[in-house]
């Protein structure tokens, strides 16, 4: 089931951008193989596997990749293969042996897709970091946070997933969207920096047009403005207001009995004030109260809900938006498809010599696969 039904993966296992692009194409229902460390190894933020939720979707098969015979055996289930994924720093693939030159040779059609924080190349390429560091290069991250505050941590969303996983997937999908025609692979190079720089287009044309200010928390969309922010009610919780478009603004200034403020909405010089009066104003109900007061007003308006209060959100539950997969609540697949919907993920299903046909059958032939096992590859 799903539109990349009889895609065929191979993820050289690694961390966050790099599994979330492989369980993307496996929600999608491409058939992916992920390729793990012989010997376990410390990647990431140590938790329990259940609790992994990146690796849902696949099987995986444990190899030693410094052994030539299991580079071998990778190559071999290569020449089935429509994508291969890794995380690599760059050159280390090479150095296994199962670099773009070594994949292509014996596929023309693979697509490689590769995923790092600096990219192939540049005077960074060979430096270690993680996704706090590549938004910060790029000007994201200074770009985000309240006035006379710290620059705020979007947690990882913005370089590993946005700026990466996102534009791997892009990029794998244009790749074989092309092989099409051409019948040739490729390689796609997708840097983190990179992927940034290009979310971040839209506030450079701002920016260049002097509608937005380097100093933090001033601009329309980053807590500067009193109709697009975040207020505190009177039980501690959160609400929204993101009322940019003047006829939703005058609506969100009905329920709060502020509608003073509408005409000097675009006049930044009365922002403090009018968000001080809004302040004011929200903090004397709870969140659940104001949910009631704003129901079925155009106001764009919502409660900020917390991990686990979302997937109990009637709008959420309704659509479908989080599943329950071995007694873990996380998000369904996304986007959704009219034709050819994809299956209910499935949790991750770790190595099991029992089931090396089952794993391996759709890659190896049956000779190669018992010569594997006798030569201990896969015992």
């Amino acid at each position: 089931m799903g539109p990349l039904k009889g895609l065929k993966v191979i993820e050289l296992a690694g961390i966050g951008p790099g599994p979330m692009a492989a369980m993307l194409l496996a929600d999608l229902g491409a058939t992916v193989l992920r390729v793990e460390r012989k010997e376990p190894a410390a990647l990431g933020v140590p938790r329990p596997q259940k609790y992994d939720l990146l690796l849902r979707n696949r099987r995986s098969v444990p190899l030693d990749l410094k052994d030539p015979a299991a580079v071998e055996l990778v190559l071999d289930m290569v020449d089935g293969a429509d994508v291969l994924l890794e995380g690599f720093r760059p050159g280390v693939a090479e150095r296994l042996g199962l670099g773009p030159d070594e994949c292509l040779e014996r596929n023309p059609g693979l697509i490689y897709g590769r995923i790092t924080g600096w990219g192939q190349d540049g005077p960074l390429a060979q430096a270690v970091g993680h996704d706090l560091n590549y938004i910060a290069l790029t000007g994201a991250l200074h770009a985000i946070g309240r006035a006379g505050q710290a620059p705020a941590i979007p947690i990882n969303l913005v370089g590993d997933f946005g700026g990466g996983t996102l534009y791997l997937v892009m990029g794998i999908l244009a790749a074989l969207f092309e092989r099409a025609s051409s019948g040739k692979g490729q390689v796609v190079d997708a840097a983190m920096v990179d992927g940034v720089a290009s979310l971040m287009t839209q506030p450079h044309g701002t920016f260049a047009a002097g509608m937005m200010s380097n100093e933090r928390g001033t601009n329309i969309t980053d807590s500067g403005a009193p109709f697009y922010d975040v207020y505190p009610c009177s039980d501690g919780k959160w609400v929204s207001i993101a009322a940019v478009e003047k006829k939703f603004y005058a609506e969100a200034l009905r329920i709060l009995r502020l509608e003073a403020l509408l005409p000097d909405q675009w006049n930044r010089e009365t922002w403090a004030s009018a968000k001080a009066q809004i302040a004011e104003a929200i903090r004397k109900r709870t969140r659940d109260e104001w949910c009631v007061a704003f129901d079925g007003v155009e106001a764009c308006f919502a409660p900020v809900l917390t991990l686990d209060e979302a997937p109990g959100h009637s709008h959420l539950r309704e659509r479908g938006t989080y599943v329950d997969i071995d007694g873990v609540t996380q998000p369904a697949p996304a986007p959704r498809f009219s034709r050819t919907p994809p299956a209910t993920p499935k949790a991750f299903q770790p190595w099991d010599a029992k089931d090396r046909e089952q794993i391996l059958g759709g890659w190896l032939d049956p000779t190669r696969l018992e010569r594997a096992r006798k030569a201990g590859l896969i015992g």
